[in-house]
């Protein structure tokens, strides 16, 4: 069921129901404001619609999409700093404790060599799933640009029709003050009925086309968002895949390096530390 207004509501502010001269004007001038709101807002719409795609906005997408990569790969990176620390901090704990500072010295030696390692591929694979990522995500965002080009060029003209409504009224409001007071000359409400029936139908429209818009501009931001982060998802799942080619090499250097170790601690605990381990 549509909602109504009281009768009082048309009865106050229709131009079509005034009496005088100064009622008439008085009614038309929020027709004009209307007009100009309505305007206004679609205007803000369309701005808001180019806003993401402006140079210094698609500038700040790559470089959120490269903050967020380094993140992921940091994240990664001290993960696997941290497994090495701790069968370094294992070890340590298996030696006597006038031979730690030694082991301790040969061991950051050995894992930093190793993590080195580690990290430059981890480097490497970021770097380029950061470049790909990213000529993925600008291509979709210009075919994104593209699409809302075209609303607004759409959109566009009607917020000048509102415009140009607004000044329409404007102008009957100046002439009917221009007629003094008293009653309504039969040729002016004519016009000013003929006007108002073209304002309820323009300001309608107007009206459904700033909602229509918002509901557009909201699923474009919803789509660079999506692109944002299948973006990352990108990134963060080459590097995935890099954790899982280089782990059995990495596990293989650090069960080595345990070994030996663990067979110089036993055999200097014997008095006997073979040329091969030391």
């Amino acid at each position: 069921m549509p909602h109504v207004f009281p009768e009082w509501v048309a009865e106050l502010t229709d131009p079509r129901r005034a009496r005088t001269l100064e009622e008439l004007a008085d009614r038309l001038v929020p027709l004009a404001e209307q007009a100009v709101d309505v305007s206004r807002r679609l205007q803000e719409q369309l701005a808001d619609l180019n806003a993401p795609f402006e140079t210094d906005a698609l500038r700040a997408l790559v470089d959120g999409l490269q903050r967020r990569a380094e993140g992921a790969f940091t994240e990664v990176n001290a993960e696997i700093e941290g497994t090495a620390r701790t069968r370094m901090d294992r070890l340590l704990a298996s030696e006597r404790p006038e031979g730690r500072d030694a082991l301790r010295a040969e061991l950051i030696e050995a894992l930093t060599g190793q993590q080195r390692v580690v990290a430059e591929r981890l480097s490497a694979c970021t770097g380029t799933a950061v470049q790909n990522a990213a000529k993925v995500l600008l291509d979709r965002t210009a075919e994104l640009a593209r699409s809302v080009a075209g609303l607004v060029q759409q959109v566009l003209p009607a917020a000048q029709e509102g415009l140009a409504l607004a000044g329409r009224v404007s102008g009957l409001t100046g002439r009917v003050r221009a007629q003094g007071r008293g009653g309504v000359p039969r040729w002016i409400m004519t016009e000013a009925a003929e006007l108002a029936g073209v304002a309820d139908e323009t300001l309608a429209r107007l009206e459904l086309e700033w909602s229509m818009t918002g509901a557009r501009a909201a699923a474009a931001r919803t789509a660079l968002r999506a692109a944002e982060e299948a973006a990352v998802s990108e990134v963060t799942a080459a590097l995935a895949r890099e954790v899982a080619d280089l782990a059995p090499e990495h596990i293989r250097v650090l069960g080595d390096l345990e070994h030996r170790v663990l067979t110089r601690i036993a055999t200097e605990s014997s008095g006997d530390l073979p040329e091969s381990v030391r």
